[in-house]
């Protein structure tokens, strides 16, 4: 692995670009069983291919513990707060009630069965004994990405059981209906990006589309402009040396950010979450460079 060289612009960014759709909107079921494939698939051989596997399984037990739970209800008023350009999931109410509580429950007990660190072993019994208290603070912490350094793992749980239960209140929203709300801010539940995809979809080839770390919400955001301060000035493209261009790093000059761009057209398999993971390597040069991540992505907290 050798450090990326000088700044070059993205040159696939020149092109026409055709007119998109504003929102997609998750389908929760298949997107996780897709992202564990890929964790799968990128595991044997990767320097992290240990830790790949269990995000492959946490992955897994995202799409299975939906087996048998009724359809998600988009929330009231969700249309009125997407017309004033409000994200119409709110993250401020979300406590460890029946159904976040019900998904961590059972996506802590089917963890149980993973191979795993004594440590990280040890965080799932702490997060399983704690109380309704004691969640709340957790969900909170991730809610609000704020997670302590010395919880990491306790909270990785706790953010996985929440980006099911999101992207299940997201799944029922009307995509027609949203509406930006800010740069680097997702329109269904303002949470950041995990990343951001040049997408293959039919009609909208070549087209950017920011990925919520959340609730997996996708949204059209313009190319080489900046997704944290909306510059314009300073974009530059770096990736490690033999990638073959599929997971770049977009940086910003003026605020000294940066966020990971995946290459869907060069191959359709890439998942936001999971090879954002799997690309750490990109952000540890990024970082030497000196420009800060300024993507969430809970199973990378502390990098």
């Amino acid at each position: 692995m050798t450090k990326p060289g000088a700044p070059e612009p993205d040159p696939s960014a020149i092109t026409v670009i055709p007119k998109a759709r504003f929102a997609r909107l998750p389908d929760p079921v298949p997107l996780f069983a897709r992202r564990a494939a890929r964790f799968r698939a990128l595991a044997p051989g990767h320097d992290l291919g240990p830790y790949l596997d269990f995000l492959a399984g946490i992955a897994s037990l995202q799409a299975e513990i939906q087996t048998g739970l009724p359809a998600p209800q988009a929330p009231a008023g969700a249309s009125l707060a997407a017309t004033h350009g409000m994200p119409p999931l709110d993250r401020t109410g979300v406590g460890p009630g029946p159904e976040a509580g019900a998904l961590l429950d059972q996506l802590l007990a089917g963890a149980r069965a993973l191979e795993m660190p004594d440590a990280a072993r040890a965080a799932l019994d702490r997060v399983a004994a704690a109380d309704d208290a004691e969640r709340k603070v957790m969900i909170g912490n991730v809610l609000e990405d704020a997670i302590p350094f010395e919880e990491i793992a306790e909270h990785a749980l706790v953010a996985a059981a929440l980006q099911v239960h999101f992207a299940r209140a997201a799944s029922a929203l009307t995509a027609a209906e949203l509406r930006p709300v800010s740069d680097g801010v997702c329109p269904a539940c303002g949470g950041p990006p995990v990343a951001s995809v040049i997408v293959d979809w039919e009609g909208a080839g070549g087209v950017l589309y920011c990925a919520c770390s959340l609730c997996s919400t996708e949204w059209n955001y313009v190319r080489a402009k900046c997704t944290l301060c909306s510059a314009t000035k300073s974009i530059a493209f770096k990736e490690v040396e033999g990638a073959g261009g599929l997971v770049k790093a977009e940086t910003c000059g003026e605020c000294r950010g940066y966020v990971k761009v995946l290459y869907r057209q060069k191959d359709p398999a890439l998942d936001p979450v999971a090879d954002d993971v799997a690309s750490l390597g990109l952000d540890l040069l990024v970082r030497d460079a000196g420009f800060r991540r300024g993507a969430v992505n809970p199973f990378l907290t502390g990098y």
